[in-house]
């Protein structure tokens, strides 16, 4: 019985490689993109993402993401106990709205937490995880030149290990694509492999808009305990407004 629990566990928690596959990572890395973006309107085009965060607590959010990467703009609007945040990003200009005034107070940005930093970090974060596998073309994003066949939770995949130049990022990072596809369907990162830090998502589903085809849903969890953290939901997909 014990050897069974450790063995399914094991299967939950890692990676198992099975052979070397016949494809570059580069080679890779383009189907992928071909799969998802094909008109490459991800970079040039104005989306909207209609999100739903939910977390383990019950605390659920709602965040639209509208953004035009080819003219450096970005906001992030969200509902939190019925109060509306706009944070924005335009050419290097960052300004916040609280229920439509942008006479944000003392005790809003402290509530919020509105503050140029942290919206700077979480502007990467939304663009960094919801423009995959186009962002791995980004400079300083380093592909590991070996293509690994792997089982990813019960699922055969192409596996692809990603480092960065230290100025970008010190998280290592897998990323999982269906063998006949290539379409991504999952990716975890260490903080230190060694340690068996760092999360894994799971990728379900997909939604649609203009040519693009992107996960539906994203579920979090901790590598060291199979711990669940939530899940983004991408309601609904829309390109060129």
């Amino acid at each position: 019985m014990r050897f069974t629990i450790v063995f399914f566990m094991a299967l939950l928690t890692c990676t198992i490689s099975v052979g070397q596959a016949s494809i570059t990572p580069e080679d890779l890395l383009q189907k992928s993109i071909e799969y998802h973006d094909p008109k490459g309107k991800l970079f040039s085009s104005p989306l909207t993402l209609d999100l739903i965060e939910t977390r383990p607590n019950g605390v659920d959010r709602k965040t639209s993401l509208h953004c035009h990467i080819s003219q450096e703009r970005f906001t992030s609007s969200q509902i939190k106990e019925d109060v509306s945040i706009v944070s924005s990003y335009d050419k290097g200009e960052v300004s916040f709205k609280v229920n439509g005034s942008s006479d944000v107070s003392e005790e809003d940005i402290k509530t919020h937490r509105l503050n140029e930093k942290r919206f700077l970090m979480m502007r990467s974060y939304y663009q960094y995880l919801w423009l995959l596998p186009g962002k791995l073309l980004d400079e300083g994003t380093h592909l590991d030149p070996v293509v690994q066949e792997a089982d990813f939770f019960g699922k055969a995949s192409l596996q692809m290990k990603v480092t960065y130049d230290p100025a970008v990022g010190n998280d290592i990072w897998y990323f999982y694509f269906h063998p006949e596809t290539y379409a991504l369907i999952g990716y975890r990162f260490y903080h230190d492999e060694a340690a068996n830090d760092g999360e894994y998502i799971l990728l379900e589903g997909e939604t649609s808009g203009g040519n693009i085809r992107l996960p539906k849903q994203r579920k979090w969890y901790m590598h060291k305990d199979d711990k669940y953290l939530g899940a983004d939901i991408l309601d609904k997909l829309t390109v060129g407004k």
